[in-house]
């Protein structure tokens, strides 16, 4: 069930430290995100707030303008029905185009929306849908995005489903690949890929070591003689990119999401709160938000699930914004922030949530 987001009540606020904020949790700075809205979030952190809230609600009173970056995973329209809910595919055009709306109201004229969509079967056949296609078409075309690139997520964690076409009659293959859209509100985004750099490949330091010589590809691309420099303090990561080293992706966004050991993942079994079962991996957000944003500018995840984005915003020292309908889920989610809140919470501690 959605709760509607309770009324703050109408009464002046004074400015004070973020520290006193936290540990108050009845003021906030008036730098703070929270103050965009006039609802109460289910709990604050010193760098955003995560709202218990029907998500198309909450876009729908934020201010025009005010939001760098939208990144969210919303629920896919698979033939089998998650806990969490999801469309149906012949609805869920329909049923998305309201929030993608409101996304790009929101948005600044530099601003950026990241879709992380998977794909999908159709029922009672071993085809795919392309529900997912015709999504993209239609907030190009309907909504007026521009297409600022498609990246792609594989997650070699997935499951072989659907099993019946996998791993019953075996004729097809594991579908382990997501699509990762990056839209933008202008064709000229504020972004840049030096926030992204990957390191240099053994490849490319020998290259810059001995040199090349200006050539023509058979392709007909041009190798000029600058195309050994290593200047830039790294190498330009592709859209399709492997996550195996601790800090960004290297060169497909190859990254699981079963991870069994991390604090959310074991808090959550310490108290007995039902985990997120569709949680996207931290190195997901992590990518989009160092490239296309700065510090202090504002993210929002309307689908905040387990809260990924709003915990990795609030490591980059990003403002962020999050949304949940599920108050089991978006109470799992403090335990990203525990770290945190422990560094200046002096009790009474805020959030308070059990």
């Amino acid at each position: 069930m959605v709760i509607k987001l309770k009324e703050r009540q109408n009464r002046p606020r004074k400015r004070m430290s973020t520290e006193s904020a936290i540990k108050r949790g009845d003021e906030l700075p008036l730098s703070h995100p929270s103050h965009l809205l006039v609802q109460t979030p289910y709990f604050a952190s010193e760098y955003g707030a995560a709202y218990l809230a029907d998500s198309l609600e909450l876009l729908k009173v934020l201010p025009e303008g005010s939001v760098n970056l939208v990144v969210t995973s919303p629920p896919y329209a698979l033939h089998f029905k998650k806990e969490y809910g999801n469309k149906d595919k012949k609805e869920y055009i329909n049923w998305f185009l309201p929030f993608a709306r409101e996304i790009r109201r929101v948005l600044t004229d530099d601003g950026s929306f990241v879709l992380n969509i998977g794909g999908s079967y159709n029922q009672g056949t071993p085809t795919r849908s392309i529900y997912h296609f015709k999504l993209m078409i239609a907030l190009v075309e309907k909504i007026g995005f521009h297409l600022a690139q498609e990246c792609f997520w594989y997650n070699p964690a997935k499951m072989p489903m659907p099993a019946e076409w996998v791993t019953v009659r075996r004729i097809r293959i594991k579908d382990a690949v997501e699509y990762v859209w990056w839209f933008s509100k202008t064709p000229w985004p504020k972004a840049t890929n030096l926030a992204v750099l990957k390191e240099y490949s053994e490849d490319m330091i020998r290259l810059n070591n001995r040199g090349v010589r200006e050539t023509v590809r058979p392709s007909g691309h041009i190798i000029h003689d600058s195309w050994d420099k290593i200047s830039a303090g790294g190498a330009i990561p592709s859209n399709v990119t492997e996550a195996e080293f601790e800090d960004v992706p290297e060169s497909m966004l190859k990254m699981g999401n079963n991870a069994a050991n991390d604090v959310y993942t074991k808090r959550c079994k310490e108290q007995g709160i039902k985990i997120h079962p569709a949680r996207f991996p931290a190195l997901l957000p992590k990518f989009f938000i160092k490239m296309l944003t700065v510090e202090n500018d504002l993210v929002v995840d309307p689908f905040a699930g387990s809260n990924t984005t709003g915990a990795v915003a609030e490591s980059l020292r990003r403002h962020w914004i999050g949304s949940e309908a599920v108050e089991e889920y978006l109470k799992a989610s403090t335990f990203r922030f525990e770290d945190i809140v422990k560094k200046v919470a002096d009790p009474p501690a805020y959030p308070k949530l059990f």
